[in-house]
C-alpha cells in the first residue's frame, strides 16, 4: 500500500510540473541510465529528441514513465537516472519525499536568472570561450562528464558560438546553477559578462577595477549571537567611528578649516569662501511652473504643491520618517522645502527648538539648492545658508549651525564635523561643539546611496546607534536622546544588482533600514497628473554595424601582438576589451613586484595600445592615434634626460634600454601607415555615422532644439565635442555643443572647476549652448533645463543611471535614443536594465503592501546587522591599520628597481602629500616641467614632476610648502617591500592602502635658520 501510494504521488507530481520538467531534462543521458525501458520505447523518445527537438522528447519520455513497466522500483530508478543524468532540478520537482521541492520564491528566482541570460543571450554566446568556461563548470560540479562532452562536439564540429549555445541550454536546467556560473565566467577571465548579468556594469566597474589593489580580498561577515549580544549590552554606542577617515573631504578643524576636497576628489584652497548665505534677490532664477514666465519678478514666490506631491508628502508632514520617491523633473526639491516650512513653522508655534539640514552628494547641489529653490521661498521667515568645500567659512560649524535654521551642505562636511565634535567630547575639550541631536530635521537628498560605506550611511549609522540606545533608556525610564525626522529623496532606489525579486525587494528594504523610513512613498492616487507633468520620452535604439574593415584597427592588434611575443605575455580575452585591460595591469603590477622590467614595460605598453583600441571603437581614429602619438612623446622625452644645470650645450643623454627601444622604435616605424589610415573617411567609425544622423534629424525637428550626449570617459566627451566643432554641417544646423565633466583630478584629462561646471549649465540653461557632450556627473541632480533629445552614446551603467539620464528628456516631444554598436552588449545591458527598472517598482510595491509588523521587524533586524558590521569592519580596520613600522619597509623604483628611500624618511603634510625628508635625496631624481598640474590649475604650487635619475621613471611632483621645495611621491610609482619575519613585495594604488602610519612633517627641522641669507 505504502509503495502504491508513492507511485501515485510520483504520478501526481509528474501531472503538476510536466511544464517544468519538460525544460529540465536532456533526454539522451537519462534514457541511457533506464535499462528497464524496451528498445522499442528507447527509440520511439530517441526519435521525438532529435526530430522535433529536446522538449518533444521529454514529453515523450514522460508519457513512457507514467505507461511504463510500473514495476518495484521503476519510479526509483527514473528519479536516479535523472539525478546522474545531470537532471538534478527536474528530479526536486519528481522526488515524492517532497523534501526538495523549490518553493514558489526558488522558483520565481530560477526563472529571472533565465530571462536575464536569454536578455543578454547574444552578448554571451558572442564573447564567451565555451571550452574554458564548460571546463570550470565541471571543476566546481555544475556540469557532468557528459554535459562537458557534448558541449565540446558541438563546439569542434559547429564552432564556438554553437558550443555557447549548447552550454548556456545545459546550465540553466540544473540546481542553484547562477552564483557558481558568474564565479565560473570570472574565474576564466570573462569578468565583464559576469558583470552584465549581475548588474555591475559601466562606468562602476571602471571605478571598481582602478580602485582594485593588488591583493583582491572579499570579506563576508556572519555576525554571531555573541557579538550580537555584546552589541545589545554596550551603553555608550557613540565611539567606532572617530578613527574613520576614508572620506573625500579632510576634516573642518575645530574652531577653522583646513582643506576640504569634495566631489569626485578634487581640492579646494582653506582660503576659498565654506559657507554662502544667499541675500540677493532671486529674480529670473527659478522656472515656478510650466504656464510662469522664468523671469517672474516676485522675490517671495507662494509655496504651493501639486496634488501628486502631497500625496507623497503627507506622511512627512505628520512627522513621519519616509523616502519619497518621484521622477526626475516633477519637482522633489520642492516637496522637500514644503516640508522644511511646514516642520520649522510647527516647531515655532510649540516653542520648541527647529533646525533643519539638507544633505546633497555633490558640491554644486548646494548652491543650486539654495538659489533656486530654498532661499527663495523661506528666506522671509528662516535664516538658509549653503555649505561645501568650494566655499569659505570664518567662523567654525557649529558656530553656523547656531545661526541658521536650514544648512544645505555636502554630507561630508557634516561628517568630519560629528567626527570632530567626538574627538573633543573624547578629549574633554571646552570648546563649543554640536551633537546629532542638534537638528529635528535631516533631508537626505539622492538618498539610494545611503548604503555600504558611503558617507551618508555613516551619517546613518550613527542615528541608528542613538535609536538603540533610546530603546535601553526608555527600558530603564530615562529621559531619551531627541532624534531628528529623516526625509530621503530619490527618482530612482534601484535595486542593488539583484536578479530575482525577492534580492530587489531586501534591496529596498535595506534603503529603508538604513534611513529608518517607516514607508517609501511613490505617487498612486494622483499618477495621471504625474504622468502629465513629467512626460515620457520616446525611446529608440540605433544600431551601428560594426562589421565594417578597421584596418587601423588592424594595425594596432598587429603591433600589440609583436610586443606580446617579444615580452612573451599571452592574454585568453580579446584585444580592446575591459577584460584585456584587466588582465594587462595585473601583468603589470605582478612584474614590477617580481623586478620584471621588460615584462612590466610591455605591459604598460600594451595597455596604452587597448586604450587606442577603444577610443577608435568610440570616437575617431586620429583621436585613437593622438593618444598614442602623445604617449610616445611622454616616453621619449623621459628617456632623454639633461642634467638638472640645464646647460643647453651639453648633449642630452639617452635613459632608454633594449626594451625602450623596442617599443618606442615600433611605434615610430608604424607611425607614417598608422597617421594616413587615420585621415581616411571611408574607414569611419559607423557609430559616428549614426550619432550624426541622429543629431541632424533631432535638431532639425524642433525650432528651440537642447540635447544631451551621454558618453563613457572624459575623453571620449572632448574628442566628441572637436568631432562636432570639425564639422562645419553641426554648425549650419544651429549646434552649439560644450561639454561637462567632472572635478576630480584622478584622469589624465583636464578636469573642470565647479565654477565651469555652473558656467557650462548656465550656458545652457540661457540657449548659449544647446548640446551638452557629458559624463555620468550630469546624470543625477544637478539642474540642468528639460531636453528635447538624450542620447546615450555606447554607454550603458545600471537602472539607476537610465532613469536618471532619460529623466533629462522631459521636454515635449522629446527623445530618449541608445546609439550602440551590433556587437558591443549595450543594447542587451539596456535591455537588463528596462527588465530591472520594472524589477524596482515590483519590489516597491511588495515593500509597501507588506504588514507593518513584518516590514519593522526587517528593518529593525537589517539595522543590527548594518551596525555589527560597521563595528566589525572599524575592528579589522584598525587590526590592518598603523600594524607596520615605518622602519620595515623600503621602496624601489618601480621601472629600474633601484632603491629609493625608506620608511623613516617619508613625512606626511596635512594628512595628505607624502614628502621624501632623506638627505641628498635629490641626488636620485631629475627635475622637469610639469604640464598636466599646470593645465589642472592645482591649489598648490608646484615646481615641476620628478623622474628617476637612471631610468626616466615619474616619480611625482615637487610642491613648495611654506616656501620649501619638497618631492612629493605617488605610492603608485614604487614597489613596497616589507622586510618582516618574510620579505614581501607589494604595488599600492593609494597611500591610504598601506598599513603604515608616517609621522607629520616636522617644518622646524627642515627650515633654515633664521640668521642665514
Amino acid at each position: 500500500m505504502a509503495e502504491e501510494s508513492r507511485d501515485e504521488r510520483f504520478l501526481y507530481l509528474i501531472s503538476c510540473f510536466r511544464p517544468r520538467l519538460k525544460q529540465f531534462i536532456r533526454v539522451q543521458p537519462v534514457l541511457d541510465l533506464l535499462p528497464s525501458l524496451s528498445a522499442g520505447e528507447r527509440e520511439k523518445v530517441r526519435a521525438a529528441a532529435l526530430q522535433r527537438g529536446e522538449v518533444e522528447g521529454a514529453e515523450e519520455l514522460l508519457r513512457v514513465v507514467e505507461r511504463g513497466p510500473r514495476g518495484c522500483g521503476w519510479f526509483h530508478e527514473f528519479l536516479q537516472a535523472l539525478e546522474r543524468g545531470g537532471c538534478s532540478l527536474a528530479a526536486c520537482y519528481v522526488n515524492p519525499s517532497l523534501s526538495q521541492l523549490p518553493s514558489a520564491a526558488e522558483e520565481e528566482d530560477h526563472d529571472l536568472c533565465v530571462h536575464l541570460v536569454q536578455l543578454l543571450h547574444s552578448t554571451l554566446v558572442d564573447r564567451m570561450q565555451t571550452m574554458q568556461v564548460a571546463e570550470k563548470c565541471l571543476q566546481m560540479g555544475i556540469f557532468q562528464d557528459e554535459d562537458l562532452d557534448r558541449i565540446h562536439t558541438v563546439t569542434d564540429n559547429r564552432g564556438n558560438r554553437d558550443g555557447a549555445r549548447e552550454l548556456l541550454s545545459r546550465i540553466v536546467q540544473k540546481k542553484d546553477w547562477f552564483s557558481p556560473f558568474l564565479i565560473a565566467l570570472r574565474e576564466t577571465q570573462h569578468g565583464g559578462l559576469a558583470d552584465d548579468l549581475s548588474g555591475n556594469t559601466g562606468e562602476n566597474r571602471q571605478n571598481e577595477m582602478k580602485n582594485s589593489t593588488n591583493e583582491e580580498t572579499k570579506v563576508t561577515s556572519q555576525p554571531g549571537y555573541a557579538i550580537v549580544e555584546d552589541l545589545k549590552q554596550q551603553e555608550n554606542v557613540n565611539d567606532s567611528f572617530s578613527s574613520e577617515n576614508s572620506v573625500s573631504e579632510t576634516s573642518i578643524g575645530k574652531n577653522s578649516i583646513s582643506d576640504v576636497s569634495t566631489g569626485d576628489g578634487s581640492v579646494s584652497n582653506s582660503n576659498e569662501n565654506l559657507g554662502q548665505s544667499c541675500t540677493t534677490s532671486d529674480s529670473g532664477m527659478f522656472p515656478f511652473y510650466e504656464d510662469e514666465v522664468e523671469s517672474r519678478a516676485s522675490p517671495e514666490p507662494d509655496l504651493i504643491l501639486r496634488d501628486y506631491q502631497m500625496e507623497v508628502a503627507k506622511p512627512a508632514l505628520n512627522g513621519e520618517n519616509i523616502i519619497i520617491c518621484l521622477p526626475t523633473g516633477s519637482g522633489k526639491t520642492r516637496v522637500a522645502v514644503y516640508i522644511t516650512k511646514d516642520h520649522l513653522d510647527k516647531k515655532k508655534r510649540a516653542s520648541e527648538p527647529g533646525k533643519v539640514i539638507v544633505l546633497v552628494n555633490k558640491v554644486p547641489l548646494v548652491e543650486q539648492h539654495l538659489r533656486k529653490e530654498f532661499n527663495p521661498f523661506l528666506k522671509r521667515w528662516y535664516q538658509v545658508i549653503g555649505l561645501s568645500g568650494d566655499s569659505q567659512l570664518k567662523i567654525s560649524f557649529p558656530e553656523v549651525v547656531s545661526r541658521n535654521d536650514v544648512i544645505i551642505s555636502t554630507a561630508q562636511i557634516l561628517e568630519n564635523s560629528l567626527l570632530n565634535a567626538a574627538e573633543e567630547d573624547e578629549e574633554g575639550l571646552g570648546f563649543f561643539f554640536f551633537f546629532f541631536s542638534d537638528f529635528s530635521l535631516i533631508i537626505i537628498d539622492e538618498c539610494h546611496h545611503t548604503q555600504k560605506e558611503g558617507v551618508y550611511n555613516n551619517i546613518m549609522r550613527r542615528y541608528l546607534k542613538e535609536k538603540m540606545k533610546n530603546r535601553k533608556l526608555a527600558k530603564e525610564n530615562k529621559p531619551l536622546i531627541p532624534q531628528p525626522q529623516i526625509l530621503g529623496l530619490t527618482a530612482s532606489p534601484g535595486v542593488g544588482g539583484a536578479t530575482s525579486y525577492s534580492k530587489a525587494e531586501e534591496h529596498i528594504l535595506k534603503i529603508c533600514a538604513n534611513l529608518d523610513a517607516f514607508r517609501i512613498m511613490t505617487v498612486e492616487e494622483h499618477a495621471s497628473q504625474l504622468k502629465n507633468q513629467v512626460k515620457e520620452p520616446y525611446k529608440k535604439t540605433v544600431i551601428a554595424d560594426d562589421k565594417r574593415r578597421d584596418p587601423f584597427r588592424e594595425r594596432i592588434t598587429e603591433i600589440m601582438t609583436d610586443i606580446q611575443n617579444y615580452c612573451q605575455l599571452h592574454p585568453k580575452s580579446e584585444f580592446g576589451t575591459q577584460t584585456y585591460e584587466q588582465w594587462v595591469i595585473r601583468e603589470e603590477r605582478k612584474a614590477a613586484k617580481e623586478e620584471k622590467r621588460k615584462e612590466r614595460v610591455c605591459a604598460e605598453h600594451l595597455k596604452k595600445y587597448n586604450d587606442a583600441l577603444q577610443i577608435n571603437d568610440t570616437i575617431r581614429m586620429v583621436d585613437a592615434y593622438n593618444h598614442l602619438n602623445n604617449f610616445y612623446k611622454e616616453e621619449k622625452s623621459k628617456k632623454t634626460v639633461r642634467s638638472d644645470d640645464d646647460d643647453d650645450d651639453e648633449p642630452a643623454v639617452s635613459k632608454q634600454d633594449e626594451t625602450d627601444e623596442f617599443l618606442i622604435g615600433l611605434f615610430h616605424a608604424k607611425k607614417k601607415q598608422l597617421k594616413e589610415l587615420a585621415r581616411k573617411p571611408e574607414y569611419e567609425n559607423e557609430k559616428l555615422i549614426q550619432l550624426r544622423k541622429t543629431l541632424m534629424e533631432e535638431f532639425t525637428k524642433t525650432e528651440e532644439p537642447r540635447g544631451i550626449i551621454f558618453t563613457k570617459t572624459r575623453l571620449s566627451a572632448f574628442a566628441l565635442l572637436q568631432w562636432i566643432k570639425d564639422n562645419p554641417k553641426f554648425e549650419e544646423v544651429g549646434i552649439k555643443a560644450s561639454y561637462l565633466i567632472g572635478a576630480g583630478h584622478n584622469s589624465e584629462i583636464k578636469p573642470m572647476t565647479q565654477n565651469e561646471q555652473r558656467e557650462v549649465i548656465d550656458k545652457f540653461r540661457g540657449g548659449n549652448v544647446n548640446l551638452l557632450i557629458a559624463t555620468t556627473v550630469a546624470e543625477e541632480g544637478l539642474d540642468i533645463k528639460e531636453c528635447n533629445i538624450v542620447i546615450r552614446y555606447g554607454l550603458v551603467t545600471n537602472e539607476i543611471a537610465m532613469v536618471q539620464a532619460r529623466g533629462r528628456a522631459r521636454a515635449d516631444e522629446s527623445t530618449y535614443a541608445l546609439v550602440a554598436s551590433s556587437g558591443s552588449g549595450a543594447v542587451e545591458r539596456e535591455d537588463v536594465n528596462i527588465f530591472r527598472e520594472k524589477m524596482m517598482y515590483k519590489a516597491i510595491q511588495r515593500v509597501q503592501k507588506m504588514p507593518q509588523e513584518e516590514y519593522l521587524n526587517k528593518i529593525q533586524n537589517f539595522q543590527l546587522q548594518s551596525i555589527v558590521e560597521k563595528q566589525m569592519k572599524a575592528k579589522r580596520d584598525r587590526h590592518k591599520t598603523y600594524k607596520k613600522n615605518p622602519s620595515l619597509i623600503t621602496f624601489l623604483c618601480k621601472n629600474c628597481h633601484k632603491l629609493v628611500c625608506s620608511g623613516e624618511d617619508i613625512q606626511v603634510i596635512e594628512n595628505m602629500h607624502h614628502v621624501s625628508v632623506k638627505k641628498d635625496f635629490q641626488s636620485l631624481y631629475h627635475t622637469r616641467e610639469n604640464k598636466t598640474l599646470q593645465d589642472k590649475h592645482a591649489d598648490y604650487q608646484t615646481n615641476g614632476e620628478i623622474i628617476c635619475k637612471d631610468c626616466g621613471q615619474a616619480w611625482g611632483n615637487m610642491m613648495v610648502h611654506r616656501g620649501l621645495d619638497l618631492p612629493c611621491l605617488k605610492i603608485r610609482n614604487f614597489v613596497v617591500v616589507f622586510e618582516d619575519k618574510k620579505t614581501t613585495k607589494h604595488i599600492f594604488k593609494k597611500w591610504g592602502e598601506l598599513p603604515v602610519r608616517f609621522p607629520s612633517f616636522d617644518y622646524a627641522a627642515h627650515c633654515p635658520s633664521s640668521d642665514e641669507d
